[in-house]
């Protein structure tokens, strides 16, 4: 489920949650066949694999032998959606997953121990899923941030509505030290971390739609040199392209999983 386990806990330099709260601190895929999809991701993104310390169906993804995200083989195991999902720093999860729920949201795994912390797999109101993480995080926070995911939108039927229901959960512009901002642009809530864009939040999903890429989800967009090489790259190894542009592309694994390539990295 979370991979931030697996990578240099303990390591010298640590970033706790209780520090940094509120953004994005990792992302995780759950599929059904590990090998496969380890072959796509490193034809599309280049990335590496490092063996999880929570077993065979785990991976960590390397770029630069800096981890930036997980994999987790256990759709089918878990009867669970494979679907990329984005984690957010939390300082205590038992809290953040019961105010899940007193805001009409759903827990479905968790707060569990995966040490070094505590992780919960959460739905919002509107059926987007996501994940919550208490404890260490990468040795070098920076150097993740950096290498991983642009950032992540959120498909939602409301964005301002959604905003808020986070809000409250994740501590967004409180005025804790180090909480996340949070800015209304041109239709979209924008979330910034330390100066960075790490979320957008847009309006339009459509609860019952019969088609995912429509219904209310994370969508991971990941930060590429060159998105039509990804796009090549993908129709190659078995996936699919769901939109093209010239900066940006949404596209499909073999498995099922939708994410974004993007050459625009936001600051």
């Amino acid at each position: 489920m979370n991979q931030q386990s697996t990578s240099a806990h303990g390591a010298r330099g640590a970033v706790s949650t209780h520090s940094v709260f509120g953004a994005p601190c990792w992302v995780s895929l759950t599929s059904r066949d590990l090998e496969a999809t380890q072959d796509f991701y490193q034809a599309v993104l280049g990335w590496k694999w490092l063996r999880g310390a929570l077993g065979d169906h785990f991976r960590t993804a390397l770029v630069g032998g800096v981890p930036v995200a997980g994999i987790a083989a256990v759709a089918s195991m878990w009867q669970m959606a494979v679907a990329w999902t984005p984690y957010f720093a939390v300082p205590a999860a038992d809290e953040a997953a019961s105010r899940t729920r007193e805001r009409g949201g759903t827990v479905a795994v968790g707060p569990i121990s995966l040490p070094p912390g505590r992780a919960a797999l959460l739905a919002d109101r509107d059926g987007a899923t996501f994940g919550i993480w208490e404890g260490e995080l990468l040795g070098n926070w920076e150097a993740w941030r950096q290498a991983a995911p642009a950032f992540v939108r959120l498909h939602t039927r409301d964005a301002f509505d959604s905003a808020i229901f986070y809000g409250e959960i994740l501590d967004w512009a409180t005025d804790r030290p180090g909480a996340c901002e949070v800015h209304y642009e041109g239709g979209e809530v924008v979330l910034r971390s330390r100066g960075d864009v790490v979320a957008r939040i847009v309006s339009g999903a459509l609860e019952a739609a019969p088609d995912p890429t429509i219904r209310p989800h994370w969508q991971v967009h990941f930060a590429v040199a060159d998105v039509t090489a990804c796009v090549r790259a993908a129709e190659k190894h078995g996936g699919s392209v769901l939109a093209e542009g010239a900066r940006e592309a949404v596209l499909r694994d073999p498995d099922g999983a939708q994410f974004t390539v993007t050459s625009h990295r936001e600051r």
